[in-house]
């Protein structure tokens, strides 16, 4: 093999690492506008930002497969409407009210269009598990809480 074939060998090689890694590049970058915080915690857990792009991507295309519809404002004011005599609830029966908690979000996931899972919290302290059902609630409704974030239950 003559000298120029080599160079025009190595000269294509460099190429196509270079266009490989720009466009790993642009993956991630596209990742980590998506994904956010996320993306930095799946990329520490798995110990790999190949590893986190990898399956963030495969998050991604599920998601895409999935049938997500908004709720229409008759469920949305009939779920709001359950919110709030379960978040009543709490004050007297914690665990009865975490527990319709669940069932209540596992139901409107299902009405969205996400695949929904029943379950109750067993172990976590009520209080946090209807912290975390407010902000997904309120998440799922398209209604944020008043200061953006989740606040305390009534109590």
């Amino acid at each position: 093999m003559s000298a120029g074939a080599i160079v025009a060998i190595i000269v294509a090689v460099v190429v196509v690492l270079l266009v490989i890694g720009a466009l790993t590049a642009a993956r991630r970058r596209k990742l980590q506008q998506r994904f956010g915080p996320e993306y930095d915690r799946v990329a520490g857990e798995m110990h790999s930002r190949r590893k986190a792009d990898a399956g963030l991507a495969e998050r991604e295309r599920r998601v895409r497969g999935l049938d997500i519809r908004p709720l229409d404002q008759t469920a949305r004011v009939k779920y709001a409407d359950e919110w709030t005599a379960i978040q009543e609830q709490f004050v007297d029966q914690p665990e009865e009210a975490v527990a319709w908690a669940g069932i209540l979000v596992t139901a409107v996931l299902k009405d969205r269009g996400y695949p929904a899972e029943g379950g109750t919290v067993a172990t976590e302290d009520p209080r946090l598990a209807m912290l975390h059902y407010r902000a997904l609630f309120a998440d799922l409704l398209g209604q944020p809480t008043a200061s953006g974030s989740a606040t305390e239950p009534a109590r």
